[in-house]
């Protein structure tokens, strides 16, 4: 992108490749992913490098697209098969090990609730490859339940199983991503506060090409599209809030990812090393991001009570909430302005680290176009493999203001 008239000492400016706005998870994957491809690669964020602010930080990190096809369309799916893949060998190739499973999902429900297993499954069915469900989802009965989960034997006489699927350790993914990426040469700048491409002469950066992963810091940029402004339109993006608890729990032995179905209050609850445990919802229309209330932690630590009574003696280690960028439609988008030479990839909902990958590789690809003066670089084939993701934009959004606090999760 062409650098406008500076009022600081040239001298003072850095020239790179791809600056990239948000040290989410999207930009630290991005970031990784284009220094190791050979380009100069700037990381500007507006916190600092832990990362405190991101959803990515207290999100459970499961890597679940067939638990997923219940609530999701099928693109997200098929983003989540694809990433799942990129994860697996991606985590293989970062210096310093991070917690990985795919040890799959256990589904289950208490005998009163038994009607939601059968939405469940239906639902799967109908969004999820059928091949997919052949292969990975099985009916259990109650010894199949304890075979696979000791520690829930003779409370759930019957269980879903849905092999293959994964989590990871959402924490150690950011640490592992940013340190590799600064040995490989990424310039980062932290604390920079709400800024925009437009400011990043200001902090020294003068580049070819800006990636935005700034999630709803970038809320500006992405308006409602023409024809569905007006009165009760739905904003082109808004926060989702999302709450989850972390628990120390040493007595309670669970191997992987459970979801416990409910009409009302279905939970997950993730294991992570050391005897912690990520226990989540479904998320809120909300864009409230204070504190979790009273009402919230009793509910979700009462459902994950019902499903393992050692919960009960658990020690609360946060309780957190945060704002997911969420679109009209649910769905991840990469718009790209050739004008600009701006790449815009928002909207990842409750499915970060399950579609991250295969949406930031897209989004690299696209950038390595620009970056090559491709003039169809919207439209390149490591990016067409998700029509309907990838838009051309013929006029650059308005500048992002400071309103939206989350990042790219």
């Amino acid at each position: 992108m062409p650098c406008p008239a500076l009022e600081i000492p040239m001298t003072a400016v850095q020239s790179f490749d791809v600056a990239i706005l948000g040290a989410g998870l999207a930009g630290r994957l991005a970031a990784w992913h284009l220094v190791r491809s050979g380009a100069r690669v700037a990381l500007v964020e507006r916190g600092g490098p832990d990362g405190t602010g991101s959803a990515a930080h207290v999100a459970a990190a499961m890597l679940a697209p067939l638990a997923e096809s219940a609530i999701a369309e099928r693109r997200i799916v098929d983003l989540g098969i694809a990433s799942v893949d990129l994860w697996r060998a991606w985590l293989a190739e970062l210096p310093e090990p991070v917690f990985f499973q795919e040890d799959g999902t256990l589904v289950v429900w208490h005998a009163r609730d038994r009607g939601e297993m059968s939405l469940f499954a239906s639902r799967v069915r109908a969004v999820a490859p059928p091949e997919l469900v052949a292969q990975r989802m099985r009916t259990l009965d109650g010894a199949g339940v304890a075979e696979l989960e000791p520690a829930l034997a003779g409370r759930f006489p019957q269980g879903l199983f849905l092999a293959g699927e994964g989590q990871l350790d959402n924490r150690g993914v950011l640490r592992a991503l940013l340190s590799c990426a600064v040995s490989e040469g990424v310039h980062c700048v932290w604390e920079a506060g709400e800024v925009d491409a437009d400011a990043l002469p200001s902090l020294g950066i003068c580049a070819r090409v800006v990636l935005d992963c700034r999630g709803l810091g970038a809320r500006a940029a992405w308006p409602a599209q023409p024809g569905q402004a007006g009165p009760g339109a739905m904003p082109g993006l808004r926060g989702l809030r999302g709450e989850v608890v972390r628990v120390h729990a040493p007595d309670v032995k669970l191997r992987r990812p459970v979801r416990m179905l409910h009409p009302r209050y279905p939970i997950y609850i993730a294991p992570k090393p050391n005897d912690l445990y990520v226990i989540g919802a479904t998320e809120l229309e909300s864009e409230d991001d204070s504190p979790m209330s009273v009402r919230s932690a009793l509910e979700l630590l009462s459902a994950a009570h019902s499903l393992h009574p050692a919960f009960g003696e658990a020690r609360v280690l946060e309780l957190n909430v945060q704002r997911r960028p969420t679109r009209p439609d649910h769905l991840p988008a990469i718009r790209v302005d050739q004008a600009a030479r701006t790449v815009r990839v928002n909207g990842l909902y409750r499915h970060g680290f399950l579609i991250a990958p295969a949406v930031t590789e897209a989004a690299c690809a696209v950038v390595r176009a620009l970056l090559n003066d491709d003039p169809a670089a919207h439209a390149v084939p490591a990016a067409v493999r998700w029509p309907g993701m990838i838009e051309a934009v013929t006029e650059t959004p308005v500048s992002a203001g400071a309103d939206g606090a989350g990042l790219l999760h």
